[in-house]
């Protein structure tokens, strides 16, 4: 494999659709909402930012909505820091593991099997990568692998996820884009309903529409609200360098034979997960229903 041709752009695309569902586990499952309550955060929301947020410590919220970037600041600020005081970050820790083992042993039957052979490969990919300004995946990267093999599979997969996710994240600061009108965007280019973003991260009626006058000042927007060419040209342009950043780590650390084998076994269980109805859909994440295949 070389780098920015269209072979590593689908092979991207493929690792993202076959690892998303694997790490998505901890948001939806009942094993992973049971763990966080059972360790004492209280709801959905508290959940969720304690345990993605607990590889970075006992942070402040500003640290999260820096890292998470797309959720209302008054959002976070409801579970942060308020979360530490109901649960330490290393509690948490091993509640989410045990959780998202619990849950990829019940709606993914194949991990156990593939843990042996993609643990390996997964963590070579990890050490291959950079860490440089990507504080989600540097985070995730130091937590200790659980002893359980399907549990680290999911620490692994989560990690990689988070890599993908940081880079992300630093294009569309670097193109002046705000946490509310990447949603905006997003639901117009791609036709998810505007509710299933806007109140899953918190932003209100109001925030939306001054989201949407922005960006169709920016010419990104049309006065139907639908995307201009610039804005799909912005958008393919921010997958694509999202797409080559995210992977580098497998080209640096696997043979083209390894990384097709990681993913073809993370696709397996990414189609359990998918068919077994635990991730709604449409969801925040963007996941689609099917992966796309390789040709």
């Amino acid at each position: 494999m070389s780098f920015d041709t269209d072979v590593n752009a689908r092979f991207a695309r493929q690792a993202w659709q076959a690892m998303e569902p694997v790490h998505a586990v901890t948001y939806f499952a009942a094993e992973c909402r049971e763990a966080n309550r059972e360790v004492g955060l209280r709801g959905f929301w508290m959940g969720y930012f304690g345990a993605r947020a607990a590889p970075l410590g006992a942070v402040a919220a500003g640290v999260v909505e820096a890292a998470f970037y797309n959720f209302h600041p008054a959002m976070v600020r409801r579970s942060v820091p308020d979360a530490w005081s109901y649960a330490a970050p290393e509690a948490v820790l091993r509640a989410r593991a045990a959780g998202a083992t619990a849950a990829l042993r019940r709606v993914a039957p194949s991990a156990a099997g593939a843990a042996a052979e993609l643990v390996p490969l997964l963590a070579r990919v990890v050490a291959a990568a950079d860490g440089a300004g990507r504080p989600l995946f540097a985070a995730n990267r130091d937590v200790p692998a659980p002893d359980d093999p399907v549990g680290a599979l999911w620490q692994a997969t989560t990690t990689l996820r988070e890599h993908r996710g940081d880079g992300h994240v630093a294009l569309l600061a670097a193109e002046g884009l705000d946490g509310c009108e990447v949603h905006v965007l997003f639901a117009a280019a791609e036709g998810v309903p505007p509710a299933t973003l806007r109140d899953n991260r918190g932003w209100s009626d109001t925030d939306w529409r001054s989201a949407a006058t922005r960006l169709a000042a920016r010419g990104l927007l049309a006065p139907t609200g639908t995307p201009t060419a610039e804005a799909r040209a912005l958008r393919a342009h921010l997958e694509s360098r999202t797409d080559t950043l995210a992977v580098r780590p497998f080209l640096a650390a696997l043979a083209p034979p390894e990384a097709d084998r990681a993913v073809a076994l993370l696709g397996v269980l990414a189609d359990e997960i998918l068919t077994s109805g635990t991730i709604p859909f449409p969801n925040p994440m963007g996941l689609p229903a099917r992966r796309a295949r390789r040709p």
